[in-house]
């Protein structure tokens, strides 16, 4: 098969806004392109995949009714956000769970076995590179600086670190996703400011993980594909906005800034750490236009700021993908 014809795996929900830019960034390539959802897998989607005593890779096929992919073709995985695969409902518990785990491992595992394959990103990285303690050790290794932090459930403590900062405090989750409030209904835990005077033996019940709170000129979604970086800026004209800009989206501007070389250096110097080619970093920029790193997600949303910057973003992820085998 020449190389052109090699197909790249799109792997995320049907409606994901930022592999729908991927797509057609490969589409204006022509690059072939299989795009599925996890959870179409095992009920609509079939893989069949062999390995040979000798012989090194698996091969075999992957078919979603439509389109059928060579698994020895692929060149380029774009595992992006998917769902989890669903069972049939005729299978009972606990053997549904125990057939969603060996699904999920199967494609999973052997996509990751495919020789010559590249990644946006290899979930099993992703995995590790979400870490929030660990980005802040990352970070300012490879010469990022980050704010004084503290994680603990000793109120004491807490108070001593307030003491130490002697400025605004805020606390944010050390793990990210949403708070199931009632039926149907998700609550997103917000970045919020805190008051050590409140500080109490309710900081007991879990982990808290407070920050110094930093003073922001403006704040940075700074999105990495492989060796280019982009700079999208926000700069909000709300507390809420400021305080946490996804609680308050009516108050933010949007536009671009050059991202200084010594941040880029240091932010693919985190990529290579983690084994990953993307990530949505966050930062403040201070004032004194001093860059402050505060966490990145290895499959953070960029669509927005391509949409409200036109940064070539969905252009970059097509041109790494692409480029496995020329």
């Amino acid at each position: 098969m020449t190389a052109a014809a090699r197909p790249v795996l799109v792997v995320a929900e049907r409606l994901d806004a930022s592999a729908d830019m991927v797509v057609d960034e490969l589409n204006k390539r022509d690059v072939p392109v299989l795009r599925f959802d996890v959870a179409e897998f095992p009920q609509q989607l079939t893989l069949t995949a062999g390995h040979a005593p000798t012989e090194w890779g698996w091969t075999g096929m992957l078919d979603d009714g439509r389109r059928t992919a060579r698994l020895e073709d692929v060149r380029a995985v774009y595992w992006r956000r998917p769902g989890r695969p669903v069972i049939a409902d005729a299978v009972p518990e606990p053997y549904a769970t125990w057939a969603q785990n060996q699904a999920d491992a199967a494609l999973l595992n052997v996509f990751a076995a495919l020789p010559g394959a590249r990644w946006i990103n290899n979930p099993h990285h992703d995995r590790v590179a979400a870490h929030k303690p660990q980005q802040l050790v990352v970070a300012t290794r490879c010469g990022l600086r980050v704010p004084r932090s503290l994680i603990t459930n000793d109120p004491d403590a807490a108070r001593d670190f307030a003491k130490q900062v002697n400025g605004p405090l805020i606390c944010k989750p050390v793990l990210g996703g949403r708070l199931p409030v009632d039926e149907g209904r998700q609550l997103m835990v917000a970045t919020h400011y805190v008051d050590p005077a409140a500080f109490d033996h309710s900081i007991r019940t879990t982990a808290h993980y407070f920050q110094e709170a930093i003073e922001k000129a403006y704040e940075v979604r700074l999105v990495a594909v492989a060796d280019k970086v982009f700079g999208g800026t926000l700069h909000t004209s709300s507390q809420k906005a400021r305080t946490d800009w996804r609680t308050d989206y009516e108050h933010i501007t949007y536009g671009t800034v050059d991202v200084p070389e010594d941040v880029a250096t240091a932010v693919r110097r985190f990529l290579a750490y983690y084994g990953i080619v993307f990530g949505s970093f966050d930062f403040a920029v201070t004032p004194t236009g001093e860059w402050v790193f505060f966490e990145n997600n290895p499959a953070g949303t960029w669509a927005w700021v391509e949409n409200r910057s036109g940064l070539p973003i969905a252009a970059a992820h097509a041109d790494h993908l692409r480029g496995a085998c020329e």
